[in-house]
């Protein structure tokens, strides 16, 4: 209980998923005030797993272009929840199968985080995924369409986190959750 009151929204912007707004709010001490917001669908982001033949996991990544940053990064595979009224977990299996030709037996929620609360109110979820089959990719954009894929063993994906090279939060997070979730399942908790 905050005490703070959300008294509107006036909207400024309407893209295809996005809506940039202007956001009155009052404070605790009733002082009234504006805070420019992005509303978003929110998004989701998957991690997944494959095994080598002597049990180690490895991880599929993809090397894309973003346009606000400016250059190529290194992701899981991720997408907007940009289906009205489709499930989370849906969305996960969607987004895999679009990205990296691949349908999961097994999609496990691990995280859930608010990616920059400061100006949008996005939740990005992040999915385990294991007992994964390949599948026909479904690309959409220019920018997946000159993506690259990367098979690396976690522990490797991982090491690019410690360098800086994969930068990403939801990566950063999806990698370092999926580490602690499989290392509990290995020690039976």
């Amino acid at each position: 209980m905050s005490g703070f009151t959300h008294l509107g929204d006036r909207e400024v912007h309407r893209g295809h998923v996005w809506s940039v707004v202007v956001g009155s709010f009052s404070s605790p001490d009733g002082i009234v005030f504006e805070r420019d917001i992005v509303r978003s669908p929110g998004a989701v982001g998957i991690v997944p797993v494959l095994y080598d033949p002597q049990g180690h996991p490895s991880v599929v990544l993809v090397r894309q272009y973003r346009p606000s940053c400016g250059f190529e990064l290194i992701e899981i595979p991720a997408g907007m929840r940009d289906v009205p009224g489709e499930p989370t977990e849906s969305t996960a299996h969607r987004e895999l199968a679009e990205e990296v030709g691949l349908a999961a037996d097994s999609m496990t929620r691990i995280a859930r985080f608010h990616p920059s609360p400061g100006m949008t109110d996005s939740t990005t979820e992040i999915f385990l995924a294991t007992g994964c089959e390949p599948i026909q990719r479904d690309l959409q954009g220019p920018e997946e369409e000159h993506m690259t894929e990367l098979h690396l063993p976690l522990a490797d994906a991982l090491a690019l986190i410690d360098n800086g090279t994969i930068t990403d939060a939801k990566t950063v997070i999806g990698l370092r959750a999926a580490a602690d979730q499989l290392r509990r399942a290995d020690d039976g908790a």
